[in-house]
């Protein structure tokens, strides 16, 4: 296994600061499926921000709590504990305490989630969680604003994207194989409005950072692109000197 670990201590991460892989770029690009292998390969920790943020619109939606409404989502808010952990392999998000990372993945959510976040509320806390899951040591995060908001001091920062068809192809087949059959021109429509969305906010828009490194992955696999990232990863390490390489068998 091939590893990364810091001489130094980062003070805009604390004492216990790691390497930072971000991965940013829109919905249905392959982010969580590149991210997930690379925490696995390099034992890293796995920060799925979406997860983070779904789970927050996931409490809206069961609270149906009105958007607009600034002193209720402020409450709501501030008050809402989420954090991320690893069992047996699988992602377990907690809500207040609960696991919902099988409730997280419908439309429903998904619209909330894109809608809910674009209010600052809403981004500042989140901001807060992300970051104190990075400070627990290295990292692989995932998102739309990671390299250029959340950790925009990321040794490696990769914008991975697709075309917006072969992403809502992508997205109509996990919804299928998860018992949840939906219409593709739906699906395509839903995408392009969340691209939209995402692309125009005014608070940490979509975009790619100055420094990273844009990957098209239309018509290239996963492990392809795993293998891609990892070598860039290796390349990265020797080129910076406060960052030590070693290899595992």
């Amino acid at each position: 296994m091939f590893a990364l670990k810091l001489d130094t201590v980062d003070s805009r991460r604390g004492k216990e600061a790691g390497v930072i892989i971000a991965i940013d770029g829109p919905s249905g690009a392959g982010k969580s499926t590149l991210a997930k292998r690379l925490a696995r390969q390099l034992g890293y920790i796995y920060l799925d921000s979406g997860a983070m943020y779904r789970a927050l619109a996931l409490k809206l939606l069961r609270q149906g709590v009105d958007l607009t409404d600034d002193a209720r989502m402020a409450e709501i808010v501030e008050s809402t504990a989420i954090d991320l952990r690893e069992s047996d392999g699988k992602l377990v998000v907690l809500l207040d305490g609960g696991d919902v990372a099988g409730e997280i993945r419908t439309p429903e959510v998904s619209q909330m989630a894109s809608k809910s976040s674009a209010l600052k509320v809403v981004r500042a806390r989140l901001l807060e969680l992300q970051r104190a899951v990075g400070k627990r040591g290295s990292v692989v995060a995932e998102g739309r604003d990671i390299g250029t908001v959340v950790f925009p001091q990321a040794e490696v920062k990769i914008f991975l994207d697709a075309s917006t068809r072969e992403r809502a192809r992508r997205r109509y087949e996990e919804l299928c194989a998860a018992g949840r059959p939906v219409a593709f021109d739906e699906t395509l429509r839903e995408l392009e409005e969340r691209d939209k969305r995402d692309s125009e906010r005014d608070l940490a828009p979509l975009c790619q950072a100055d420094d990273a490194l844009r990957i098209d992955s239309s018509n290239v696999d996963a492990d392809a692109v795993a293998a891609l990232v990892l070598d860039l990863v290796k390349n990265r390490a020797r080129e910076i000197n406060k960052i030590g390489v070693g290899f595992h068998g």
